[in-house]
């Protein structure tokens, strides 16, 4: 058995503690500034102490206060951390956790989500962003979106979208100097390189593919940049670094909002597609279906996004 005082008190007086303010602190905990005086004025006589002297126009704690003050704000800290526990535990059917590349996380996902959230607001979504594999089977994730080769079996999946790559550069790169109108003209420009580190995905395709496909075979194709993820490609483009070979999905916010543009009617398609894949038993939990709804709509809606011809 705890025997303690008030607890209002001991709020109020943490409150007042903490911000050195009756009139803050009665803010914070949304009272008048006399309720809590009042309630410290209580707590000090159920203790037989004083715990703040009165100044003219501020507070300032007692030598009794200092003492009390870091047990009691660290009580109502743990407190607070164990009714959080509570709440989460309560919510563990809301929670989705998804797993995804950084890139697609960073460049698709992201800029989409408030639409979501409007839709779904009781879902706790998470977002775990990563390359490596992930066994759908386990609590690690209920969701995976991936870049594959339709080689999915034993699992619930849906082809979201195909892909393809082509070059995109800052809009004004188009007119400057040098220009940038020909696919020839990239001999005269930075090229941008994604090294991908996916076991998943090895064979990305690269500039040297699109440069034959363009009938350009002789252009040397490996100096440039080089990075490892395909949004920083994408965001050293934007800055006017050198040409991405980009990636339509992933790209499609930049080339939307004029970010970037793609100067060639020339697309390398990817094998395989983007898929959104779970298993039988959590394409079961209503949540896990509302957002593999909702990607599916996302992915046929978005411009330059949208499903292209198998």
């Amino acid at each position: 058995m705890y025997k303690l005082p008030p607890l209002n008190g001991l709020r109020a007086f943490e409150a007042a503690a903490r911000n050195l303010s009756f009139a803050k602190a009665a803010a914070e905990l949304h009272v008048t500034p006399a309720a809590v005086s009042y309630q410290i004025r209580a707590l000090e006589d159920h203790l037989g102490v004083k715990l703040f002297r009165r100044l003219n126009r501020a507070i300032v704690l007692t030598d009794a206060g200092a003492l009390a003050f870091p047990g009691v704000r660290g009580g109502f800290e743990e407190l607070h951390r164990a009714v959080s526990r509570i709440g989460r535990a309560a919510r563990t059917d809301q929670v989705v956790v998804v797993t995804m590349a950084p890139h697609f996380a960073a460049k698709w996902l992201a800029p989409r989500l408030a639409r979501f959230i409007e839709r779904h607001p009781n879902i706790d979504l998470r977002i775990s962003a990563g390359m490596t594999n992930i066994d759908l089977t386990t609590d690690q994730a209920d969701v995976a979106v991936r870049y594959n080769l339709g080689n999915n079996d034993g699992l619930v999946a849906e082809k979201l979208m195909n892909e393809a790559a082509t070059p995109m550069c800052r809009p004004e790169m188009i007119g400057g100097d040098p220009p940038l109108r020909t696919p020839a003209d990239l001999e005269r420009h930075t090229l941008i390189h994604y090294v991908s580190q996916s076991p998943l995905w090895p064979d990305i395709p690269g500039w040297s593919k699109w440069l034959a496909l363009a009938g350009l075979a002789d252009l040397d194709a490996s100096a440039g940049l080089h990075f490892d993820h395909a949004d920083h490609c994408l965001d050293a483009a934007i800055e006017g670094s050198g040409v991405v070979l980009g990636r339509r999905a992933i790209a499609s916010r930049d080339l939307e909002q004029g970010r970037l543009v793609a100067p060639f009617d020339l697309d390398l398609p990817f094998p395989g597609g983007i898929y959104s894949i779970t298993t039988s038993e959590k394409v079961a939990n209503p949540n896990v279906s509302a957002f593999r709804d909702w990607l599916r709509e996302e992915a046929a809606s978005t411009p330059m996004g949208a499903p292209m011809a198998a």
